[in-house]
C-alpha cells in the first residue's frame, strides 16, 4: 500500500486492508466484508476530517494574510489552490469509477447498509482490469496528481514532501508471481467490498496529499522572506531635550527596510502597528521624567524559526519648564501613613537626581520616593541633579502642608447611627473606626467603648469594654432588645497609624 505520512489509525487500517485481500483467496464470508466496510467508513471520515482543516487553513489565509500582505500572498493562495483543483479532479474520477462499480454489481442495499454485490469477485476485475483497463488510466492519474502536487512546491519543500498518494506495486515475493499495482488492488480474485475500499483509500491518499502540500504552499508566507527597498537617512540622538552646558550628540547614518514584509515589532511587549515593514510606537507622556524603551523585532527565517533584533536603549523626556514634585494621591502630606510621591526633572535621569527634605525624610521606593512626616505644619522637598560629569545643579523645590489623618467614623452593624433591625443589632460581635473617603490604607483600631441599652419602659444599662469586641454580658443584654429599644455607643476611643487616641462620635441606633 502507499506509505507516506499517515496517522496511527491509518496505518493499522492499511495493514487490515492487507491482511483482508490475502483472506480473499481463501473465502469470502460476511464478516469479511463487513470489516472491509467498517475500513472504508473509517476513510471517509478521516477524508472529510482533512477536508475540513484544508477549508479551516484557506479561512484563515483568507481573512490574515491575503488581506494583510496581498502583494505576498496571492501567488502562494494561486497554487493552493491549483492543488486543490488537481485532488478534486482526481476524487472526481475516483468517484465515477465507484459509481459504476456500485450499478452494476446491484446497487446499494439499505438492509446491510452496503453494496448488494459485495461479495461479487467477477465486477471488479471486469471493470479496473481484464476487460475496460480503468485501474491503469487510474495508476496513470494518480502519478500525474501526484507529480503536479509535488511541482507546485519548491525544490526544499519537494525534498522534506512524503505524499501517501502513489500507486507502487507490492513487493515481489520469491516462488510466486510478481503482481502489478493494478493486479494487487483490483486483479483475479478481489471482491466489490474490497475493491471499494481500496478507491475510498486512494481519495483518502489524495486528500492527505493536498493537505500536505496546500500547507507547505501557504506556510511558506511566514518564512522570512526581506527584500531591502526602502532607504532611508536617519540620524538618531541620545536625548532631545539638553540643558544649559551640556553637550548635544546625534548619530546620522542610513537605513533600509522591506515594505512588503510585516515583522513583529514590540515595545515592552506590547505589539507595534506596522506598515511598509516598519513599526510606529507611541510612548506614553501620562508621567514626567526621562522614559526609556528599547524595541524588539521578531522575523521568521527561512526555517521557521524567529530570529529576534533588540534596538540599543532609547530615551525621550517628558517634562514641565522646571523640576516638579508632585504627591500620587492627594495635595497634602499626612502624619502616620507612608507619602507616595513623584520626582522628575526635564533631561536628568532618575539615578542623577538628588532628592531631600525639612520636617520629614524621602527615600526611593519603585518609580517613585516616600515621604514620612511626623508633626504638623510645612515640609519642603529640595531637587538638585547631575546636568554633566561631576557637575550639580539645583533644580527646585516644593512646598507641602502636613495634616494629622481626619477623624474615622464609629460603626456597629454597619452603621453610625439611625435605625435598624433588632436582629441586625443582636448578630454583631465589634464596633470599628472606619475613615470614609480618604486614599490612603489607614486603619483604626477601637481601643475602648462604653454601651448603653435602653428599653422601653426600663431603666438603661451601661457597660464599659476594652478593644473592639462586645464582651459576654453585652452580648447578653443586647439579645433581649426588642423592637423600640435604643442602643447606645458613647464614649469611643481610637488609635491611628499616627499613634494618637481620637474620641469619636456616639453611635445612636434604634432597633425597630
Amino acid at each position: 500500500m502507499a506509505g507516506g505520512k499517515q496517522t496511527p489509525r491509518q496505518r493499522m487500517m492499511g495493514i487490515l486492508y492487507l491482511v483482508l485481500l490475502g483472506l480473499i483467496a481463501l473465502d469470502v464470508p460476511e464478516s469479511l466484508m463487513d470489516a472491509f466496510k467498517n475500513i472504508s467508513d473509517s476513510l471517509s471520515a478521516s477524508k472529510a476530517n482533512v477536508q475540513t482543516g484544508i477549508d479551516n487553513t484557506f479561512t484563515a489565509f483568507e481573512k490574515t494574510k491575503l488581506k494583510d500582505e496581498p502583494e505576498r500572498a496571492k501567488e502562494p493562495y494561486r497554487k493552493a489552490k491549483e492543488a486543490s483543483k488537481l485532488a478534486d479532479e482526481l476524487n472526481t474520477y475516483l468517484e465515477t469509477l465507484k459509481k459504476t462499480m456500485v450499478s452494476e454489481s446491484g446497487g446499494f442495499d439499505p438492509a446491510i447498509n452496503d453494496y448488494k454485490g459485495r461479495e461479487n469477485i467477477d465486477e471488479s476485475v471486469d471493470l479496473m482490469v481484464s476487460r475496460r483497463k480503468n485501474a491503469y488510466e487510474l495508476h496513470k492519474k494518480i502519478d500525474a496528481t501526484r507529480n503536479g502536487l509535488l511541482a507546485l512546491l519548491s525544490e526544499k519543500e519537494r525534498a522534506g514532501a512524503n505524499l501517501a498518494l502513489q500507486a507502487n506495486a507490492p513487493p515481489k515475493v520469491t516462488g510466486f508471481p510478481h503482481k502489478t499495482w493494478e493486479e494487487a488492488s483490483f486483479g483475479e480474485g478481489t471482491p466489490v467490498g474490497a475493491a471499494m475500499t481500496a478507491l475510498v483509500k486512494i481519495q483518502a491518499d489524495t486528500k492527505n496529499a493536498e493537505n500536505e502540500v496546500i500547507k507547505k504552499i501557504l506556510g511558506s508566507v511566514d518564512q522570512a522572506q526581506v527584500n531591502l527597498d526602502q532607504f532611508s537617512a536617519v540620524a538618531v540622538a541620545p536625548t532631545s531635550y539638553v540643558l544649559v552646558g551640556q553637550p548635544y550628540t546625534a548619530e546620522v547614518f542610513l537605513t533600509a527596510s522591506d515594505s512588503r514584509s510585516s515583522p513583529s515589532i514590540s515595545v515592552d511587549g506590547g505589539r507595534l502597528p506596522t506598515e511598509a515593514g516598519r513599526g510606529k510606537y507611541s510612548g506614553s507622556t501620562g508621567s514626567e521624567g526621562v522614559h526609556t524603551w528599547i524595541g524588539t523585532i521578531q522575523v521568521k527565517q527561512t526555517d521557521g524559526t524567529l530570529k529576534t533584533y533588540t534596538t540599543q536603549p532609547q530615551t525621550y523626556t517628558v517634562a514641565r519648564p522646571s523640576a516638579v514634585v508632585s504627591p500620587d494621591k492627594m495635595n497634602v502630606l499626612y502624619i502616620g501613613v507612608p507619602n507616595p510621591v513623584s520626582v522628575s526633572a526635564p533631561g536628568i535621569a532618575k539615578k542623577d537626581l538628588r532628592v531631600s527634605m525639612t520636617a520629614g525624610s524621602i527615600t526611593p521606593s519603585g518609580n517613585g520616593y516616600i515621604v514620612t512626616v511626623t508633626s504638623a505644619g510645612t515640609a519642603t522637598v529640595n531637587v538638585s541633579g547631575e546636568v554633566s560629569k561631576g557637575k550639580v545643579m539645583t533644580l527646585g523645590s516644593t512646598l507641602f502642608r502636613v495634616k494629622r489623618i481626619p477623624d474615622p467614623k464609629a460603626e456597629f452593624a454597619g452603621k453610625s447611627g439611625g435605625t435598624t433591625s433588632s436582629a441586625n443589632i443582636k448578630s454583631q460581635d465589634a464596633v470599628f473606626a472606619k475613615l470614609e473617603n480618604f486614599e490612603f490604607d489607614a486603619r483604626f483600631n477601637v481601643t475602648r467603648f462604653t454601651l448603653l441599652v435602653i428599653k422601653p419602659r426600663q431603666d438603661p444599662l451601661s457597660f464599659s469594654g476594652t478593644g473592639n469586641q462586645l464582651t459576654s454580658a453585652m452580648h447578653t443584654v443586647l439579645n433581649g432588645i426588642t423592637a423600640g429599644s435604643t442602643v447606645v455607643f458613647k464614649e469611643i476611643i481610637a488609635v491611628g497609624p499616627d499613634g494618637t487616641q481620637r474620641n469619636l462620635d456616639n453611635i445612636v441606633l434604634f432597633a425597630n
